[in-house]
């Protein structure tokens, strides 16, 4: 990094650290997670130097600004307040978020801090999780579910049709209502596509290693190594 920088030219950098400090979760990995820490670390100090270069603020600074943070969120843990279960504990926490924002002059729409950086997927689920907070929801995961099927008819329309951008916006759509079904099943959309993802890469490496080996090449010989693959994870019935 040698080359004059900018909070816009590091950030993606520091998305990077936060997918590797995940990554190393996921995989169980402490060692990786204290390095990745590390990291993710180092980017916070980057941002904050950056900041006091500016005269805008400082590590110091951001240190306390979270402290005090927590104490104003958590008032049934630093203070004297209480709260009879975990789901009053989030609800008083949005309140007092929201209170926030209100006495800083933030955009007071539901959605308004939804950051636009957030994963597509993550993204989506949350912004249905703040729709949900004033009823605009399906009742049960039956209500997602339809809502699939309704956006898949709509999108087999546009495919006949031969529209690319509606094409485009149907699949999108279709995206979105998996991504609220996933919410209403209380699965964690983006965890369960990574982990799709990882099986994905484990199974077609079956794949290239059995045709590698001369074991036939055809679409359907392909197939049969998937479907080998496939049957390894399950393990015997």
């Amino acid at each position: 990094m040698d080359v004059q920088q900018t909070f816009a030219t590091i950030a993606p950098y520091t998305l990077e650290e936060a997918y590797e400090v995940a990554d190393a979760i996921e995989r169980g990995d402490l060692a990786a997670l204290e390095e990745e820490l590390g990291d993710l670390l180092l980017q916070v100090v980057f941002h904050a130097q950056m900041a006091s270069e500016q005269g805008a603020f400082d590590f110091e600074r951001v240190a306390q600004g979270i402290s005090q943070k927590m104490r104003r969120r958590h008032p049934h843990v630093f203070g004297a307040e209480t709260v009879a279960d975990a789901a009053a504990q989030s609800l008083r926490w949005e309140e007092l978020k929201a209170a926030e924002k209100a006495a800083r002059g933030a955009p007071q729409g539901l959605l308004a801090d939804v950051p636009l950086a957030l994963p597509a997927l993550t993204r989506a689920v949350k912004l249905g999780r703040r729709a949900a907070r004033v009823g605009f929801d399906w009742p049960d995961a039956a209500g997602a579910r339809a809502k699939v099927d309704e956006e898949l008819a709509e999108l087999d329309e546009a495919i006949v049709g031969a529209d690319r951008r509606r094409i485009g916006e149907e699949l999108g759509d279709v995206l979105l209502a998996l991504s609220n079904l996933a919410r209403k099943l209380d699965v964690d959309a983006e965890a369960e596509l990574r982990a799709a993802n990882a099986r994905f890469a484990t199974r077609f490496g079956h794949v290239e290693r059995q045709l590698a080996a001369g074991r036939g090449g055809s679409l359907e010989d392909m197939e049969r190594y998937w479907q080998e693959a496939k049957g390894a994870e399950r393990g015997p019935r």
